[in-house]
């Protein structure tokens, strides 16, 4: 019997996309305590800001932003605290020399169920000027008004 995962999204970070060209992006997992994970689940997480760093052979999300758990009392921790990414040595490694060169750095980009795991799709990104968002933008709107204007003559 083969088991079917889905994938439930719990937090996005669309500025990210708004900001960045996504070089790549790849699955890992995340240390979190209970009330945590019961928290991201209740939708009170918040990736806008957040950025993940190499330090010491271990990558760390930051500025991440979980909500206290209002059940958990006690054993509620710092909403903001540096997270650990759970990742492979050699992963680590090919992260690290991304973010080395000039211009690239680490943003998750989504928080997600997989299976009962809570994963972090984090993305090697690049940052954009502003003329290129502006032409993503255009873009989008032109896009948007073609996809009307079918749906209108479908009519």
């Amino acid at each position: 019997m083969i088991k079917k995962t889905e994938n439930k999204t719990l937090a996005q970070n669309k500025k990210a996309r708004h900001d960045y060209f996504v070089e790549e992006a790849m699955e890992a997992g995340i240390e979190l305590v209970g009330t945590e994970v019961k928290s991201i689940r209740a939708g009170k997480a918040n990736l806008k800001d957040s950025f993940a760093d190499v330090i010491n052979g271990e990558i760390f999300v930051k500025n991440m932003h979980i909500g206290h758990y209002e059940n958990g009392n006690q054993f509620n921790v710092d909403p903001l605290r540096p997270r650990r990414l759970l990742l492979h040595k050699e992963q680590i490694i090919k992260l690290g020399l991304f973010t080395a060169q000039k211009g690239y750095t680490l943003v998750p980009l989504a928080l997600y169920l997989k299976d009962t795991k809570v994963k972090v799709n984090l993305g090697v990104v690049r940052g954009k000027k502003d003329y290129d968002k502006r032409d993503a933008m255009l873009e989008k709107d032109a896009k948007r008004d073609m996809d009307r204007q079918i749906k209108e003559r479908m009519r």
